[in-house]
């Protein structure tokens, strides 16, 4: 069963994929699609509201006599990264003390 993710989990993972090395949208889509059930349809709205936010730009590089679009993580981006990994690891501290909490009968 895959749980559902919110808008800003989800661009926490794209940020962190980025943050790994530039990368191009059917990259993201597959290396987060298996695990967040992500789609092309879902990823490019996230990817635009991530680079008018200013987090990630975006170059094209010819490939195979065609152009593709790659997306790099910016400094403002890294904060943002940094920002939903200190936001994930309370929630999930939070969520974990519910779901994993012994019964005390």
């Amino acid at each position: 069963m895959k749980l559902p993710v919110s808008a800003g989990l989800l661009e926490a993972c794209v940020l962190a994929v980025v943050r790994r090395g530039d990368t191009y949208g059917y990259q993201l889509t597959q290396e987060l699609g298996e695990v967040v059930g992500l789609s092309e349809s879902t990823l490019y709205p996230v990817l635009r509201r991530l680079m008018k936010e200013g987090a990630l730009s975006c170059y094209d590089q010819p490939v195979d006599g065609r152009n593709r679009r790659y997306y790099r993580i910016t400094p403002a981006g890294e904060a943002q990264y940094r920002a939903y990994i200190e936001a994930w690891l309370a929630h999930k501290m939070a969520i974990d003390n519910i779901l994993l909490e012994e019964s005390h009968g």
